[in-house]
């Protein structure tokens, strides 16, 4: 059966569908000898090749897998850096024929969750607004916080780029002027997070992404060390965007969910740790 060549190249872990799209446009990718045009569709019989190299596509034998970085501030989430930050990449295993993809960004201020798959495909249907799957956030805000500002976050902001809200916004801690909050979203447009708090006249001055969907930062994982999902972890994940897990894939490093619900109360009562 054929697909969509963005489509089969995403599932492989070239990249995000969008980004292939730009690559078959600059003529970067040929197909049986050819060079590929946007609309064109491949099967496994197929030879693609990109940037002079064949591609490897998905088959039955690729194993799905993907990372929880905790990330720390000061990184930038793209390859390479043309100021010669540090970026998200650097820390992460090597891959042999694949590449990593992440998922949904994070400023270089922002710390926290971040994840990383080797499939394009689940890493579209995670960014996708259409798979609803919210993000969590732990905010500190300075600046005076009511109930009528929280209500307006929740019910909805005209941003530059269009309406956006938090699905959720729960009160924490407050020290001073600075108050602790968990807030959700259901998407992640840039800096939104921060965007929607300045809309009300407010500053963040702390931000850490804690949960994605269904997986949690756990409090083992310490800045700049990542883990694999284990088959548990990682089935949970395929499930939230309608994706299964082959039944023979290996499992990885173990999880322990009840240490993530632990982290995730401790996390909401006390603000980020120092960590």
């Amino acid at each position: 059966m054929a697909d969509k060549l963005q489509k089969v190249l995403a599932a492989a872990g070239y990249g995000s569908r969008r980004e292939l799209e730009q690559w078959i446009s600059d003529g970067r990718v040929q197909v049986n000898g050819r060079v590929a045009k946007l609309g064109d569709r491949v099967s496994a019989d197929d030879t693609v090749i990109v940037d002079g190299k064949r591609a490897r596509l998905l088959g039955t034998d690729q194993r799905i897998r993907v990372l929880v970085y905790n990330k720390p501030e000061g990184e930038v989430c793209t390859r390479s850096d043309p100021e010669g930050r540090k970026t998200v990449f650097d820390r992460l295993p090597r891959l042999s024929g694949e590449r990593w993809i992440v998922v949904g960004r994070l400023d270089i201020n922002t710390t926290g969750l971040l994840l990383f798959t080797n499939n394009g495909e689940l890493a579209n249907r995670l960014m996708h607004p259409s798979y609803e799957v919210d993000r969590e956030y732990l905010v500190r805000v300075h600046g005076q916080v009511d109930d009528a500002m929280i209500k307006r976050l929740r019910e909805g902001v005209l941003l530059d780029d269009g309406i956006a809200k938090f699905s959720d916004v729960v009160p924490g801690e407050r020290v001073g002027s600075n108050g602790w909050y968990t807030v959700a979203l259901m998407e992640g447009r840039n800096r939104e997070v921060r965007r929607l708090w300045e809309s009300q006249g407010v500053e963040v001055n702390r931000l850490k992404r804690v949960r994605f969907g269904p997986i949690f930062m756990p409090s083992y994982v310490r800045k700049g060390q990542w883990i694999e999902l284990d088959d548990k972890s990682l089935s949970d994940v395929l499930s939230a965007v309608d994706l299964s897990v082959r039944k023979k894939q290996r499992q990885q490093a173990p999880q322990d969910k009840k240490r993530w619900d632990r982290q995730l109360k401790r996390l909401r009562s006390r603000g980020p740790s120092s960590r």
